[in-house]
């Protein structure tokens, strides 16, 4: 157990309701909340600890997903808390345009110091992811004066109106919403086993500049080292240095959207210092802060400083308890060697996988992938195919809840698990996490299979 944790412990109802179940909160959340908030489990939290989550009703869940990858220090770390307690003793808000602070200044200084280019970086403090990247477009067009963007099939880069239209997945996210801003365009993601080589990706590049839009007009392309909602599918080095390589060629911005891949997921800082490109500017969220709402822009400095003053800013950007949070998660980060834990976590978890893979009373899997504890695989019709089984995808996921383990699915064929454990998760609470998911993989095969 990473120092200073303490295993939670009884079931006592922390929810501000001794009555509360999960079937009464999901009554009340039915009449309260739009349906349009879909969420994936059943399930309404009472505590949580580490890797360790329990509900209304006292039950334990071990947690793969966190909170979607916002966790990566763990649910409650003390080191956080311990933080954010000392800021909610001197203030809470001042915004920063208007009386700024020094925790603000000392986050961009600490995240300048470890960018992934060379040369001097500054860096813009926000919100959400999506605001990050609305920020990122933002800035590459008044950098380069241009206004089109080029983002990829399968990405997923939030849910505002910017962010919708560079997200390359129509249902569940842009369904609906009418017409969306103009001047982004898409190019198929490179995935070997579904038939899309990086040749065919910089085919279409090619094509997109002959047929659409002249590259004089693009301000940016931006990427994912490794899709997130998409699938946790990696981006080929090779398509990564040449993306790096156009984009030079034409004075293209190229953005590396690090809010699912940051904060040692990977097993480096940012996902793409593992392919030796050098983006201009990268957005982070999510694991940034320990779960509380934070996300930035991160770029070169002569970039950053193309907006005039008052062009960037937002009332809750950089919240100081959010900043006070985030400066104790690099020092967890660095002091409890996270790096290299998400790399072990990431050798364990495809280690059982590879194993539940040979198995014919499970629900077959295939194309395991991803770096460090960044780990997905697909759930498929048949042993050693690849065609998608998102019907069997969801009997694994809802079988794992069952299980007492949240697991998640994502990918444009709906067939893709990512898990997103913690990585100060301890080794016997994984183990049993990784049991779990076996047993939820053996629910979930059909009775084909399973015969």
């Amino acid at each position: 157990m990473p120092e200073g944790r303490t295993a939670a412990s009884g079931n006592r109802d922390v929810s501000g309701s001794s009555f509360a179940t999960n079937a009464s909160l999901l009554a009340r959340r039915t009449k309260a909340v739009p349906r349009g908030v879909a969420h994936a489990t059943n399930i309404y939290a009472a505590r949580a600890e580490n890797a360790e989550l329990w509900d209304v009703e006292g039950r334990r869940f071990i947690d793969f997903a966190g909170g979607i990858a916002v966790l990566n220090t763990g649910h409650r770390h003390p080191k956080v808390l311990a933080a954010v307690q000392r800021q909610l003793e001197r203030f809470t808000h001042t915004a920063f345009q208007v009386v700024a602070y020094e925790s603000y200044v000392e986050l961009a200084e600490r995240l300048n110091a470890v960018a992934p280019f060379a040369g001097p970086a500054k860096t813009l403090l926000l919100t959400t992811g999506a605001e990050a990247i609305e920020n990122a477009v933002k800035i590459a067009r008044a950098s380069t004066g241009r206004s089109a963007i080029i983002a990829f099939a399968g990405g997923f880069h939030g849910r505002t109106m910017m962010a919708m239209a560079l997200t390359g997945k129509v249902a569940p996210y842009k369904r609906q919403f009418g017409v969306l801003p103009g001047e982004v365009y898409h190019l198929p993601f490179p995935i070997a086993h579904h038939g899309v080589s990086v040749s065919d990706t910089l085919k279409a590049l090619s094509a997109l500049f002959k047929v659409d839009v002249e590259p004089s007009q693009v301000a940016a392309i931006t990427v994912e080292p490794v899709q997130g909602e998409g699938g946790f599918y990696v981006a080929p080095k090779e398509l990564l240095s040449e993306l790096r390589r156009i984009s030079d060629e034409h004075g293209i911005l190229l953005i590396s959207d690090e809010v699912q891949t940051g904060f040692g997921r990977t097993g480096k800082m940012f996902g793409i210092e593992h392919f030796g490109v050098e983006p201009d500017l990268l957005t982070m969220a999510k694991s940034l802060a320990g779960g509380f709402p934070l996300s930035g822009v991160l770029g070169k400095a002569e970039i950053m400083d193309a907006v005039d003053a008052g062009g960037l800013g937002g009332t809750y950007a950089g919240s100081p308890i959010a900043c006070a949070a985030a400066l104790a998660v690099l020092d967890i980060i660095e002091n409890e060697n996270l790096l290299d834990r998400a790399n072990q976590i990431g050798f364990k978890i495809k280690s059982a996988l590879e194993i539940f893979a040979a198995r014919r009373d499970m629900a077959p899997i295939a194309a395991i992938r991803g770096l460090g504890a960044m780990v997905g695989f697909e759930v498929v019709r048949s042993h050693g195919g690849f065609q998608p089984g998102p019907d069997a995808t969801k009997r694994v996921t809802a079988a794992a809840l069952d299980q007492g383990l949240i697991l998640l699915s994502c990918g444009i064929h709906n067939n893709t698990i990512r898990i997103l454990v913690p990585l100060t998760v301890e080794d016997a609470v994984l183990a049993e996490g990784l049991s779990k998911l076996g047993e939820a993989l053996k629910a979930g095969a059909s009775p084909m299979i399973a015969s």
